[in-house]
């Protein structure tokens, strides 16, 4: 595997992870109180892990931190 190649997957593997986690943070958010968390979350993205940090759903918002941390170091890599 080539290191572009490597750069690519390391892109759409953590932004698969990303979009799944904020999805997951969402969908757990909507389902405690204040709902309306969920439809701003969906909207800010880095309301979720925020509110998901309170809400005591830490992998979760652990995951879509990390994610999102690796998707940006592979974005820059990429671009060079």
């Amino acid at each position: 595997m080539t290191r572009d190649e490597g750069v690519m997957a390391a892109v759409v593997l953590s932004f698969a992870a990303l979009v799944t986690a904020h999805l997951t943070l969402v969908a757990g958010l909507a389902g405690r109180s204040p709902r309306w968390r969920a439809a701003v979350a969906a909207v800010v993205a880095p309301l979720a892990p925020y509110w998901g940090f309170r809400s005591k759903m830490g992998a979760r918002a652990g995951i879509w931190v990390a994610s999102a941390a690796v998707y940006i170091v592979a974005r820059i890599l990429a671009r060079r």
